[in-house]
């Protein structure tokens, strides 16, 4: 939560304005979307709960329909349409879960729907949004050139344009995230989630601060896309000069204008995490959680990894998707298997003579170092005459792991030079 600026010694502050959304906009929401979405689980976590200090749960929106919460947000804005509107049709822009979301709520809804993709979003999210029922159209290489797209077609053809966030119902639904928890875990004292243009965490704010205001509620963003900072000491929306990150799904470059006002009053704090701690939580949620999560569901788990410490609990952290493409969870994993140093790549030089490749692999074989690649160099100006430099990428056990091989080829007499 944002301090508000104070006046001179002796004046009362101003008054703030009402918010766009109450937690009675909540509520409606949340028989609105009784019959459609689903009140996703909360599972504790035996180890979240051992790094943190104190019982951790994870609200699992990953297994919401469609793979997201972004359900709840879209059905709830189409719903409330009058028929006129219902009629022109509905029309999104998005990489991924909002295209998915609004697809199935219009579908439900008996709506006509189109959606704008990025040319190179992933193919099962593309498929899947087809499946729903959606028209689905590529244009533009990023979300903006998409986003722009779909305005042009709402300006032409009279359709609805459905925003991700930046609307009261969609707000309203997403809301009933935090109406949930309170029911599932009602001695909660920390919700942590990831913030993108933030109407999940203003949804979540408006229905958990209005009846626990003694409830925590912290923000997650991305290093690399953290539009809030700024923001917030700004006390107005700033857009970002350019943004960076593996979780698309909060990769957002400017904050909302309805949900900004929200989170300015009534979110405790914004946080970041980095490119390495979003891998980490994402292997961590698959390998401890059994969850598939995508970067930006992972995020709350970054925060929680960052600064274990620091959470009063319990704590709730919302997995808010798990729709991640295959190849991109492939690479995310390796990114978060070596940030947990569990590869270890070096180079070090030896005698260039028979057997001597096979004598360093019988040294890491020792070790228990798995070799995952192996690149052997002879030509080289920087080596003498009988040197040669080898490359290796290994499997480990862990940072301790990695400095007990490292350790074990020097004693061996190798020379590692990186």
């Amino acid at each position: 939560m944002v301090d508000s600026p104070g006046g001179d010694p002796g004046t009362s502050p101003a008054p703030l304005a009402p918010l766009a959304v109450s937690v009675d906009d909540v509520r409606n929401a949340q028989k609105t979307l009784s019959g459609v979405a689903r009140s996703t689980a909360l599972e504790g976590s035996r180890h979240l709960t051992a790094l943190v200090g104190s019982p951790v749960q994870l609200k699992c929106e990953n297994l919401q329909r469609t793979g997201s919460f972004k359900l709840r947000g879209a059905y709830v804005r189409i719903a409330a349409m009058p028929a006129e509107e219902r009629a022109r049709g509905v029309v999104a822009a998005s990489a991924g879960n909002h295209a998915q979301g609004v697809a199935l709520a219009a579908s439900l809804l008996g709506v006509r729907s189109t959606v704008f993709m990025p040319v190179g979003a992933p193919l099962p999210k593309v498929a899947a949004t087809r499946d729903y029922g959606a028209q689905v159209r590529l244009h533009g290489q990023v979300v903006d050139e998409t986003l722009r797209a779909a305005q042009e077609y709402a300006r032409e053809t009279g359709a609805v344009f459905i925003h991700p966030f930046d609307h009261p119902d969609v707000v309203a639904g997403q809301g009933t995230v935090g109406l949930e928890i309170l029911e599932q875990c009602p001695e909660v004292r920390t919700i942590v989630v990831g913030v993108g243009g933030g109407g999940l965490a203003a949804g979540i704010a408006v229905a958990v601060k209005q009846l626990r205001p003694d409830v925590r509620i912290v923000g997650v963003q991305a290093e690399g896309a953290a539009a809030y900072p700024p923001s917030l000491a700004a006390g107005a929306p700033v857009a970002l000069d350019a943004v960076s990150t593996m979780a698309d799904g909060i990769k957002v470059g400017r904050p909302g204008d309805v949900p900004f006002a929200i989170i300015n009053d009534l979110v405790d704090e914004v946080r970041t995490v980095s490119e390495d701690a979003l891998s980490s939580a994402l292997l961590l949620c698959l390998e401890r959680a059994k969850m598939v999560v995508e970067p930006a569901g992972a995020s709350p788990v970054a925060a929680l990894l960052t600064a274990p410490g620091t959470f009063e609990g319990p704590v709730v952290a919302v997995l808010s998707g798990g729709n991640v493409d295959p190849l991109v969870l492939q690479r995310t994993l390796r990114h978060g298997m070596a940030a947990a140093g569990r590869y270890l790549s070096l180079r070090l030089r030896l005698t260039d003579r028979p057997g001597a490749l096979a004598a360093l692999l019988h040294e890491l074989s020792e070790a228990d170092a798995n070799v995952l690649d192996v690149s052997h160099v002879r030509t080289d100006s920087r080596l003498g005459v009988d040197e040669a430099e080898v490359e290796l990428r290994l499997e480990t056990k862990g940072p301790q792991h990695c400095a007990d091989v490292a350790g074990a080829l020097r004693s061996a007499g190798y020379k590692v030079i990186g």
